[in-house]
């Protein structure tokens, strides 16, 4: 339903707002935005366009997709795992460690896409390396 995904997004701003410790006013003036506006917006009475959103998400300091996504503007690249979704609601991180953790998931997640080999450890890894001192005979034999 559009009208609650622009509740939605309003409750979402608030809630990185308030994290941020940043009054109403400091995200107005630094989203270039008037505070009735924001106020609005906040309150599911406004539906903010794509480009208000990313001056709200640069005066939070967030990333832009991730209010796009909020507000339906995007959607999900892929459906969400429980870890993803258990992250994304964890209201005692930051957007911040949010994304980080987010992407350090994805990147096992992918690693291990790869195949089952990658699974066993880096390339390379089931070959002991050379012994040191069997290099050096290898050598001393060269020159003999």
């Amino acid at each position: 339903m559009a009208g609650s995904r622009v509740g939605s997004i309003g409750e979402y701003i608030r809630e990185q707002r308030q994290r941020a410790k940043i009054s109403l006013r400091q995200l107005a003036d630094a989203a270039g935005v008037s505070n009735p506006y924001l106020s609005q917006i906040e309150r599911g009475l406004r539906k903010p366009s794509a480009e208000i959103l990313q001056q709200i998400a640069k005066g939070l300091r967030i990333s832009a997709e991730a209010l796009y996504v909020q507000a339906g503007i995007l959607e999900d690249r892929q459906a969400e795992t429980d870890v993803q979704a258990a992250i994304r609601a964890d209201l005692a991180l930051s957007e911040r460690q949010k994304q980080v953790l987010l992407d350090i998931y994805e990147s096992f997640r992918k690693e291990n896409e790869v195949g089952d080999g990658a699974a066993a450890g880096p390339p390379g890894a089931a070959t002991p390396a050379p012994d040191p001192g069997d290099d050096k005979d290898e050598r001393r034999e060269a020159v003999e």
